[in-house]
């Protein structure tokens, strides 16, 4: 990675005369008859454009149609055969125009123009052809200073009161919607619930993002129960493919029913934890599933696990999901979770973060991650 002069990089459009200019949210586009020159600032932007880790550039518009239909049409209607136009990457710092190498479109959302049938370009990932090494990295993206990281106070109430825990957690992590946002009604449950999932009902109010983004525990207007009308469906996996219910015939006397767990057909299986610890292990999985900055790994040995988790602390609960049980380990601002169902092949490791910096130990494993933004 090297420092390259303007117009060099320019050059690597086309000629001065036909080169186009344009920007795609805070990033410079310059297109031409021989590729395409992408410029972001160097920095940390969270929801602007920026080198996001050491594979990936992310862009943050929306872009103008002629930068969408470079990126997104021209790259579809070229054939096999026919030699695509190359996307070329750089950073401007303050050393100058630092160049990354060129890039291809693995991620992009649009929405639908108003009032016409062209879809407008919001933002993209490019995934870089040779990814960067640390050293590098830093340099192109300089990591902001971490502001408070959600503490680890409501782990000692885990085993001790876990209303106060799954309390601490969720508002700890989620940050509350705003006063003025407009928030959904409240709607009453079609039935009385065991006061320890209409608890996290009444969180969910500012933080809705509690109820899940992976998988999701129903809003209570969505409360059903299953065909045989035996159990009480509350939660669900997102494509469907397993549920999360209770007997329907409680009458308020368990405080703390079983959860059970069924995929498809078959029968159903008992969670280990019930509802209160369940609903602290669904909470940690959907925030570690959600988070901005994520830092993920398959394949991992025993050995290398134990390595990556030693500066963490284990949650003391038995294992999450009957059908693919999952631990969990913490630290401030951030959550990991090991899933078991690799079996042979390793372990399954997926980490969030509220900030990257948090990440940032997890790096020093040597692992081949698939996704780190550490």
């Amino acid at each position: 990675m090297a420092l390259v002069d303007d117009e060099r990089a320019y050059a690597l459009c086309g000629s001065t005369a036909a080169r186009e200019w344009f920007t795609f949210g805070s990033a410079t586009v310059i297109i031409g008859e021989s590729g395409m020159l992408i410029i972001v600032e160097a920095g940390d932007a969270l929801g602007g454009s920026c080198v996001w880790n050491a594979d990936e550039v992310r862009l943050v518009g929306p872009a103008p149609t002629p930068v969408r239909k470079r990126l997104m049409d021209e790259a579809w209607e070229r054939g096999v055969d026919e030699k695509k136009l190359p996307v070329h990457l750089a950073v401007r710092n303050s050393e100058g125009l630092v160049y990354l190498g060129t890039g291809s479109v693995t991620q992009a959302g649009t929405v639908l123009r108003p009032g016409s049938d062209e879809h407008v370009l919001t933002d993209c990932a490019l995934r870089l052809a040779s990814p960067l090494s640390r050293p590098d990295l830093d340099r192109v993206r300089p990591c902001l200073s971490p502001a408070d990281l959600p503490n680890l106070e409501w782990l000692g109430q885990v085993n001790d009161d876990r209303v106060s825990a799954l309390e601490q957690f969720i508002t700890g992590w989620y940050p509350a919607a705003s006063e003025t946002a407009e928030l959904p009604p409240v709607q009453a449950p079609p039935v009385d619930l065991p006061e320890g999932l209409g608890h996290f009902y009444r969180l969910s109010q500012h933080r809705p993002r509690c109820l899940g983004v992976q998988n999701r525990v129903l809003p209570p207007s969505k409360l059903q129960t299953d065909p045989s009308g035996e159990m009480l469906v509350f939660g669900e996996e997102n494509q469907g493919g397993f549920l999360w219910s209770l007997l329907w015939t409680l009458d308020g006397s368990e405080a703390d029913p079983t959860v059970w767990f069924r995929e498809y057909d078959e029968p159903p299986i008992a969670e280990r934890e019930p509802l209160s610890g369940f609903l602290i292990q669904f909470s940690l999985f959907e925030a570690s599933m959600g988070a901005e900055y994520v830092a993920l790994c398959d394949e991992v040995t025993e050995q290398q696990l134990d390595r990556l988790t030693e500066g963490l602390l284990p949650v003391p609960l038995r294992p999450f999901c009957a059908a693919f049980p999952t631990r969990f380990f913490v630290a401030p601002g951030l959550v990991l979770h090991v899933s078991d169902e690799r079996g042979d092949a390793g372990f399954s490791v997926w980490a969030g973060a509220t900030h990257r910096a948090a990440l940032a130990p997890l790096g020093d494993t040597p692992l081949e991650w698939i996704r780190f933004d550490g």
